[in-house]
């Protein structure tokens, strides 16, 4: 099974990117969005490290808002919480796939965390600041002061796009990106 990694700056297509590339695809924040809702475990944590915050379960969104926008500490303290049951999520879904000839990764954290290996293939999607920021404020909910903190998290965009194998310009228009992963693709295959 081949690894494929999509990374890139917060808002710039990564998600859209992965789902174009046609192979079962891992996408981290919807499975923190899951566990969320769903694990217990992660919620008496959360609770007990930010008890100011985290009231209810399943734990809400705004609670997990409020929590990040306080402090960069937080944030840090969310990210040790959440990331082992994401890690854990991730392991299944390879297991799981691991029969297929591709699996795609989209996890905004993957170079961070030291989730890439070296016969992954990394895609790096670029665009445009000005384009990111329109997209980021069209999205529903957007709290760019969160956005703000999860940049900090990440490694320089010039350091991921040197260690990548591709880059796709994402100018978000529908067809230019599919033909893009269209090529990287037959270069892969």
């Amino acid at each position: 099974m081949i690894r494929i990694a999509v990374v890139g700056d917060v808002g710039s297509g990564k998600s859209h990117v992965a789902r174009q590339i046609g192979y079962p695809v891992f996408n981290a924040d919807v499975e923190v969005a899951k566990i969320y809702r769903k694990s217990r475990k992660c919620y008496n944590k959360l609770k007990k490290n930010l008890p100011k915050y985290i009231f209810s379960y399943p734990i809400k969104k705004i609670e997990i808002s409020k929590a990040i926008v306080a402090s960069q500490h937080n944030l840090q303290k969310i990210v040790k919480i959440v990331h082992p049951e994401v890690r854990f999520s991730m392991n299944n879904f390879i297991k799981k796939n691991k029969h297929r000839k591709f699996i795609v990764l989209d996890i905004p954290l993957l170079m961070e965390n030291k989730i890439n290996k070296k016969k992954d293939i990394l895609i790096f999607v670029d665009a445009r600041k000005s384009e990111i920021n329109k997209k980021l404020k069209k999205r529903p909910n957007v709290n760019l002061e969160i956005i703000k903190k999860f940049k900090k998290l990440q490694l320089p965009l010039k350091f991921k796009k040197k260690r990548s194998n591709f880059i796709i310009e994402n100018n978000f228009k529908i067809n230019s990106v599919k033909k893009s992963v269209k090529k990287v693709m037959e270069k892969i295959l």
